[in-house]
């Protein structure tokens, strides 16, 4: 508009700019675009192996890795991408298609652990949940909580257990995506204590050992 007045009246841009009520500043103003390129896979990697994330989420993770980008630039890719209007329930045999399996193996005590539900009922059909947790390099199960009704506090409550009791904790805890295990008082126990969660493909059981 500016430049159009300018070119019409052949007057200054001062003049143009007070006229059309717009600062000086934004008429000069140049956008430099950023590159945007290494964000945008990261959240599609984030997205895609943690599918019940939805965009707070992966946005605290983008934080704790080191990405200081604020969250409407972080959600403007994200609705790009359209993640936001992505299934957190996908069918498991395409969400399994975006992961590859990871290794489970451990070459020390204590490196990786692994936890999963099992569940079974009693003489009067009353059902029950156990979490199991195991040492995947020496397979001795470190833990067994039984319960009618376990949440993630108490997944929490029964790693402070088998912490204090091996006075010591996990690099890595290999993890299904119940939602015990997805749940956010977990996710702040171990990103406090700095322990990757590595979640199995959906679909696959035989990720967690």
């Amino acid at each position: 508009m500016v430049r159009g007045i300018r070119m019409e009246y052949n007057i200054s841009v001062n003049r143009c700019v007070k006229l059309v009520l717009l600062h000086k500043s934004v008429y000069y103003y140049k956008p430099n675009k950023r590159d945007d390129t290494l964000l945008r896979m990261r959240i599609k990697e984030i997205a895609s192996t943690r599918v019940r994330y939805g965009f707070w989420r992966v946005y605290i993770l983008l934080r704790r890795e080191g990405f200081m980008d604020n969250h409407k630039r972080v959600y403007r890719i994200y609705c790009e991408e359209g993640l936001n209007l992505r299934s957190k329930r996908p069918k498991r045999n395409r969400s399994a298609l975006h992961r590859q399996p990871s290794d489970g193996n451990s070459s020390s005590l204590h490196e990786c652990w692994s936890m999963d539900f099992v569940s079974d009922q009693l003489y009067n059909g009353s059902r029950f949940r156990a979490l199991t947790v195991v040492d995947n390099y020496s397979r001795k199960c470190l833990a067994i909580e039984a319960g009618q009704s376990l949440k993630g506090s108490d997944v929490v409550n029964v790693m402070e257990k088998v912490s204090s009791e091996n006075c010591t904790l996990p690099k890595r805890i290999k993890v299904d995506n119940g939602s015990e295990f997805i749940s956010k008082v977990l996710d702040k126990w171990a990103y406090e204590n700095q322990i990757e969660l590595d979640f199995s493909r959906p679909g696959k059981p035989t990720d967690n050992p």
